[in-house]
């Protein structure tokens, strides 16, 4: 399949979700990406990638949703208030290994490592140390939220929770209102990023949580460690990965998602670099290519994505 021509892609715009409120101009197709909460790479890398995409398919614009993360982009994906969002795999996949029915992948992006941190002089030194303790496990309905709860229920671990944002679990922590945080996040994250730059930070090791995680829940989790590159100031510290996937709902034509992942995969390097209104460098970005990309699990491709993987190899 030759990429989309301007003709092919505007005559697609018919079939899109019906729940798109306003009336177009035709040829105009407005299109909405929901990514995450302050202060999480989620935001950042879906701001970027949402501007690239606006600029490279003709006649298409990509509006970002900021939502908790993962959970809340399934739910609005599948309730059709947005057409593209971002979500960890272990929050997309269901007990029986599938995924939502109305739901595909175009690829997948990057891998999420989960940080527990806590502040240098914390009296918390290991996992079990949580009992009992304020513990941030991020923005209700986040992959961070999702993923932190099932660490803790393998723990078995009861802690004092609270559901805050990225940023806004940083600030807690440094102002001692919260003991420790989860973040399930790209490595480095720039709320944590942040917090080690000025303040003195530990990341507690996840390695035996990680394998008690594996036995239970085999399929989307892989050993990690953090490099002692990431945090100022921090050794490298052993925990877990879970991939992140860039979602689309079934009903969007396969033109548009073969224009979209052909603009994400062409164009990773300027999306690597910032999106609109960003300065800063996204390191995330520089994981996605066409290698790893088609590795989306039990997650079927969108037919669009999936002819363009397949021409890929041609």
């Amino acid at each position: 399949m030759p990429n989309p021509s301007r003709r092919a892609v505007l005559l697609a715009a018919g079939g899109l979700i019906a729940g798109c409120s306003r009336q177009r101009e035709v040829g105009e197709i407005d299109l909405r990406l929901a990514t995450g909460p302050a202060g999480a790479v989620y935001r950042r890398i879906g701001g970027s990638m949402a501007a690239h995409i606006s600029e490279q398919v003709p006649g298409v614009t990509v509006r970002t949703v900021p939502s908790g993360a993962s959970t809340d982009n399934i739910r609005m994906l599948r309730a059709g208030a947005v057409h593209l969002g971002l979500t960890s795999l272990d929050a997309l996949i269901l007990t029986d290994g599938s995924a939502p029915g109305e739901l595909s992948a175009i690829c997948r992006l990057y891998d999420s490592h989960l940080h527990l941190v806590v502040m240098a002089g914390s009296a918390i030194e290991e996992f079990g140390d949580l009992e009992g303790k304020r513990i941030s496990l991020g923005a209700r309905d986040s992959g961070t939220e999702f993923t932190s709860l099932r660490v803790l229920e393998l723990g078995p671990v009861d802690t004092d929770s609270r559901y805050l944002s990225q940023a806004e679990s940083a600030a807690a922590l440094r102002e001692g209102v919260i003991d420790a945080m989860f973040s399930l996040t790209g490595v480095p994250t720039p709320a944590i990023t942040e917090l080690a730059q000025r303040h003195p930070i530990r990341l507690i090791p996840l390695d035996a949580q990680a394998g008690a995680l594996f036995t239970a829940f085999p399929g989307p989790y892989a050993p990690a460690m953090i490099p002692a590159t990431a945090y100022a100031g921090v050794p490298a510290t052993r925990t877990f990965a879970v991939p992140n996937v860039l979602l689309v709902r079934n009903d969007l034509p396969a033109d548009l998602v073969y224009a979209i992942t052909d603009t994400i995969f062409t164009h990773t390097g300027t999306i690597s670099s910032a999106g609109r209104g960003d300065t800063e460098a996204i390191p995330e970005a520089w994981h996605i290519n066409v290698r790893t990309g088609i590795s989306t699990a039990s997650i079927p491709l969108h037919p669009g994505a999936a002819a363009w993987f397949r021409d890929r190899k041609h």
